[in-house]
């Protein structure tokens, strides 16, 4: 076990997001047009102004009937005509006669059944003969049978997803109302950053931050805008300053700890910001920073302080990122948590830890497996990691235990 970063005064992992969504105001609402709201949250209920189907139609290729009951095979009928989708048949079928249909038509007035073209035959230009017995109402898809006029088509807080796109558009819905989505700023801090390999003779390394995190966002449907900040006061408070009355959400990565370059938490209380928490007891990613900022109109700014090791970004975006900006379109709900069985011992920890685990079922169980190089500063293990998993501060586990975690 190791007490490093398990210092009396930490908050818990799970009282850290309960301030992120106590404290966080939703964001306003736009009434936009389906195109443009994937994976956006619907701030109101929908409902259907429409029967779906809007008539009743058929729902095969074949022709539709008029009978005074249930059809035996080898019946014959008249053959009158034929209805192709999107024609409106202007006659009414009596006992006898058939009219040929094509999937979606709208099936003519006294129609009482339909049969598929697989089980007719046509005799000669104008009789067709059924080759199976045949049932009434066989193949017809009912006026509203999918949706009724009034009908909840989605709920407020959904998530539209493209199937869920799909069906508002089916239903004639053209523009629904969603919160905005947050504008983001990603401030990347640090002189180590190197441009070039020709840098790493100075001493630095390169940014995997400002490209996880864009991708991140990218991953999602989102452009975020990057700034990166040299390790000063001066150009922290600079650039902080300036981006807190256009930002919903300054994003920032290093710079939250207790180092002598780390400006980032004392710029922004300096600034007005206020501290909802500092330092998290879990590993990795202990140095996290909120705050928030009431501007003069009343809105407010959020600032989200990540520690800069990369796992720690990793994590941090994970877990809480997603949290807060859910919160802001008015989705105040912890993260989707599975459940999962565990492959092996793990040891105890004075911190509550996010291993990069690989998932996978066996014999029906989802099952976790560790892997190797989990410390904060390293992300190979992420091209097979498919999940976080969440192990409890100061214990240890057992093979087979129960336990928490986040695909992603």
């Amino acid at each position: 076990m190791s007490g490093c970063g398990a210092e009396p005064g930490l908050i818990t992992v799970d009282q850290a997001l309960d301030l992120i969504l106590e404290r966080t105001q939703a964001l306003a609402i736009e009434q936009l047009e389906l195109n443009q709201v994937l994976n956006r949250y619907l701030a109101e209920d929908v409902y259907s102004s429409i029967n779906l189907p809007l008539f009743s139609q058929s729902a095969v290729d074949g022709y539709a009937i008029c009978a005074e009951s249930s059809i035996d095979a080898n019946s014959r009928f008249d053959l009158i005509g034929e209805i192709r989708a999107g024609q409106q048949a202007e006659f009414e079928l009596e006992v006898g006669q058939a009219v040929r249909i094509f999937t979606g038509a709208k099936i003519p007035l006294g129609t009482t059944t339909v049969a598929r073209q697989e089980i007719v035959q046509l005799t000669d230009a104008t009789k067709i003969e059924i080759t199976e017995n045949l049932t009434a109402h066989a193949d017809i898809r009912d006026v509203g049978e999918e949706i009724a006029v009034g009908q909840l088509l989605a709920s407020q807080g959904q998530v539209l997803s493209v199937g869920a796109i799909a069906s508002l558009s089916m239903a004639g819905i053209q523009t629904v109302k969603v919160y905005q989505y947050p504008k983001v700023a990603v401030v990347i801090s640090g002189d180590e950053v190197a441009e070039s390999v020709d840098d790493f003779a100075t001493g630095k390394i390169f940014d995997a931050n400002g490209p996880l995190i864009q991708a991140w966002f990218q991953n999602q449907g989102q452009q975020v805008e990057i700034f990166h900040v040299a390790d000063t006061e001066v150009a922290v408070k600079g650039l902080i300053q300036t981006l807190l009355d256009s930002y919903d959400l300054v994003l920032t990565t290093g710079g939250v700890s207790v180092g002598d370059y780390d400006f980032i938490r004392p710029v922004a209380l300096d600034l007005g910001f206020e501290q909802m928490f500092w330092k998290v007891k879990q590993k990795p990613g202990k140095p996290m920073f909120f705050a928030e900022l009431t501007r003069a109109d009343c809105t407010r700014c959020y600032l989200l302080g990540l520690p800069g090791n990369p796992a720690a970004v990793y994590v941090g975006m994970q877990i809480y990122t997603s949290t807060l900006l859910r919160a802001l379109q008015g989705q105040k709900q912890q993260p989707d948590w599975f459940s999962a069985v565990l492959s092996h011992d793990v040891k105890m920890d004075g911190r509550e830890r996010f291993l990069r685990m690989s998932a996978s079922f066996d014999q029906g169980l989802l099952k976790v497996r560790s892997l190797s190089k989990q410390q904060s500063h390293m992300l190979s293990n992420l091209m097979q990691a498919n999940c976080l998993v969440r192990i409890p501060a100061g214990v240890a586990l057992s093979k087979g235990q129960i336990v928490q975690g986040l695909f992603i």
